[in-house]
This record gives C-alpha cells, sequence and structure tokens, in this order.
C-alpha cells in the first residue's frame, strides 16, 4: 500500500496499466454521469505528471470518448444540423483560447486554481439535476431570436473546457438551456458534439507543446472509448444520482487535499 510509484519517466507497465484504468473509468463515468476528468486527472497526477502536463494528456486521451458520444447520438444530431457550424465555430475558438491560457500562465499558476476548478467541477455536477430544472432545460417553449448570445456563451464556456474542462458538459447544458427549447436528448447531443469540438481543438493545440505523456495517451484512449462503450450500456443499471454522488465526493476531498498540501 504505502509503495512509491516510480518517475513517470521509466514508463514502467505499472503507470500504463493504472492510466489505462484510470481512461476506461473516466469514459464510463462521463457517459454515466459526467465527470469523468476528476477520476483520471489526478490519477496522472499521482503517477508523477505536472499538473500541466496531466491536464494536456487527460484532453488528449479523452477525445476518443467524446466522438464514441458524438456518434451514438448522431440521430438527434442531424436535428440541428444548423446551430452545429454556428456554435462549433464558437467553440472551437474558445478551446483554443482556453488551451493557450493554459500554457501561458503556466505551472505555478494552474496549481493554484487547480482545487477551486475541481469545486467548481464539483458544485457543477452535484447541482445537475437541481440546474436543469431550476432552467427546465428541455422543457420550457422558448428559443433566443439572435444567435449572438448563445455563441458568445459557448465561446466562455469553452475557454473553461480548454483550459480544464471538469464539468464542461453540465455548464454546456446549462448555455443550451437557455438559448433553446429543444428535449433534452437533443441537448445532450448538441452538447456532446461541440464538447468534442473544444477538446479536438484544444488537443491539436496541446500536441505542439511538447507537454503531452503520448505512451500514456495512447493506452487511455482506447480505454476512454470502451470505458464510454461500458458505461452507455450499463446507464440503465446504474442510478446515475448514486455515481454522481461519488464522483462529487471523491472530487471534494480531492479539491481539499490539493489546498492543504
Amino acid at each position: 500500500m504505502g509503495r512509491k510509484l516510480r518517475p513517470v519517466t521509466s514508463q514502467s507497465l505499472e503507470h500504463h496499466a493504472l492510466a489505462a484504468l484510470a481512461g476506461a473509468g473516466a469514459g464510463a463515468v462521463n457517459a454515466i454521469a459526467g465527470g469523468g476528468t476528476l477520476i483520471s486527472f489526478p490519477v496522472l497526477v499521482g503517477l508523477g505528471v505536472g499538473k500541466v502536463a496531466a491536464n494536456v494528456t487527460n484532453t488528449v486521451a479523452l477525445c476518443p470518448g467524446y466522438f464514441g458520444g458524438a456518434v451514438a447520438q448522431r440521430a438527434e444530431l442531424a436535428k440541428v444540423t444548423d446551430r452545429i457550424a454556428r456554435l462549433g465555430v464558437a467553440a472551437g475558438l474558445g478551446g483554443l483560447t482556453g488551451s493557450v491560457l493554459l500554457l501561458a500562465t503556466g505551472e505555478a499558476a494552474f496549481t493554484k486554481v487547480v482545487p477551486w476548478l475541481i469545486l467548481l467541477a464539483c458544485g457543477l455536477l452535484g447541482g445537475q439535476n437541481r440546474l436543469r430544472a431550476a432552467l427546465r432545460i428541455g422543457q420550457r417553449d422558448h428559443t433566443v431570436s439572435s444567435p449572438v448570445g448563445p455563441m458568445i456563451a459557448v465561446f466562455l464556456a469553452a475557454i473553461y473546457g480548454g483550459y480544464f474542462g471538469a464539468g464542461l458538459s453540465i455548464m454546456l447544458l446549462a448555455v443550451l438551456g437557455l438559448a433553446f427549447a429543444d428535449p433534452l436528448p437533443r441537448l445532450n447531443a448538441l452538447k456532446q458534439v461541440l464538447s468534442l469540438i473544444i477538446n479536438v481543438v484544444a488537443a491539436i493545440f496541446f500536441a505542439t507543446s511538447g507537454k503531452v505523456q503520448w505512451t500514456l495517451a495512447a493506452v487511455m484512449a482506447p480505454a476512454s472509448l470502451l470505458g464510454g462503450l461500458a458505461g452507455g450500456k450499463l446507464v440503465g443499471h446504474i442510478k446515475p444520482s448514486v455515481l454522481r454522488a461519488v464522483v462529487v465526493t471523491y472530487g471534494t476531498v480531492l479539491a481539499f487535499w490539493y489546498l492543504l498540501r
């Protein structure tokens, strides 16, 4: 139990096995309840990866999971193709802005804000159902008359997504729920493809940063896809509220541990 892991530079089989498990867990949690980054990010940090490098590697590694989710919901996406291009541009620009901000501010600044970002993600995740009910997401008979408002809101949420990303899906769902009167499955599908765009743009930028732990990302990526597929099949058997409570509790403890270190 108390045995210390070797530095990540050793590229040990143990590190890669743990990273793969973390990727699978993140993919499954994202599919069932959201908040998968709260699983995979701290595992990478625990393996000795710096916090910025862990965040960058995590972003690259979890892209296949978002892609799988978008493909699975392609029937709903076909009904909102007019919004995908417009909001996708805002999402991509925001994701790029957030990723540039992450690398520009560096390790020290990111280390200071990580606990607060985790607490924000936990708050969003824990209050997800209340937020949906309060905003009547997928229920209200309304839509915005101008596309500018939703584009600005998506852009701002995407900056957060490019910078850290935990809780991004809930932010996007809230934004889309305020802007459009579509039913929840359609809003979820649109949220999924916007999340994919944000993460892919950020991952492309991060790929040239020298921060990505490529061998860890290589084992996490397929694992996250498989975890997402497995999570999708378990949706009917595991209560999202129970899993969400576990993730929020774990994330809150983790945040305070980072604060007190």
